[in-house]
């Protein structure tokens, strides 16, 4: 895709989002559940956390995505999410998988490479995790990368020819991955970094765009443009991480198609 009809579509998804309010099944970490259903509040989408096992495959086949996030990853969680991921393929949602912290961590990176074989609809990850997840060696500590996101480039075109749909790799740069294109999506802000769960964010802002999209590369693309540009926004006005913490939420809600038009910078 030429960047011009990139952003277009991102423009095209983000009044889609608004529009169809989809229902975005997290099951994800327990640090941040708050701020992630907060945030799809704030773009548009709506969040549900059923983290039931038996209640999880129910919940998602009725959702339009999934989020899987492993950040705080227990036993509990591994039953519901291995009954949740059949269950939302055989409704035909997509889901997201977002591999916090695999690499240094042997339980979470083998039960994270184990479900690519459920082929995510798109991976969200920081370099470092994207790496590990590929079975590579990433330079990360816990949740914090210690890669740039174009040296996971080689890795992310190993996953999507193993049958992800589309990496997003965040970074100072976001790099995303696809069958249809490649791009690197340079909004954002330092402060971003700052604030516990924007990127556990963006995985399911992720979501919510593959289910308004057909292509988890244009969805990626969206995701990184939308997120990077609320939170240059956001810290054009905050103080600190606290205020900048509301200030994003403020940016999400208020994000348009204007804003897109105007700030994205693609490369």
């Amino acid at each position: 895709m030429e960047n011009a009809e990139l952003v277009s579509s991102v423009v095209v998804d983000l009044e889609r989002l608004r529009a169809r309010k989809p229902l975005v099944h997290c099951l994800t970490n327990q640090v941040v559940k708050g701020f992630t259903a907060n945030a799809l509040l704030a773009l548009g989408a709506a969040p549900a956390m059923v983290e039931h096992p038996e209640e999880a495959a129910q919940f998602a086949g009725m959702a339009d995505a999934l989020l899987v996030n492993v950040g705080t990853l227990d036993s509990m969680q591994m039953v519901a999410i291995d009954a949740a991921i059949p269950a939302a393929r055989a409704a035909g949602r997509p889901w997201v998988l977002d591999p916090v912290a695999v690499g240094p961590l042997e339980v979470r990176t083998r039960f994270a490479r184990g479900l690519l074989a459920a082929a995510p609809t798109m991976v969200r990850g920081n370099a470092s995790e994207v790496l590990s997840l590929a079975g590579e060696a990433g330079a990360g500590r816990g949740v914090e990368s210690g890669d740039e996101a174009r040296a996971a480039a080689r890795a992310a075109e190993r996953l999507i020819t193993r049958g992800v749909g589309a990496v997003l790799v965040s970074g100072r740069e976001d790099l995303v991955l696809g069958p249809s294109g490649r791009a690197l999506v340079a909004n954002g802000h330092a402060m971003m970094t700052l604030v516990t769960g924007v990127g556990c964010a963006m995985g399911a802002i992720a979501a919510a765009f593959c289910a308004v999209s057909a292509d988890p590369f244009r969805a990626a693309v969206a995701t990184a443009v939308v997120l990077g540009i609320a939170g240059e926004r956001a810290a054009e006005t905050a103080r600190g991480p606290g205020a900048f913490q509301i200030a994003l939420l403020d940016a999400l809600y208020s994000i348009d198609g204007a804003a897109v038009a105007e700030r994205v910078r693609l490369a």
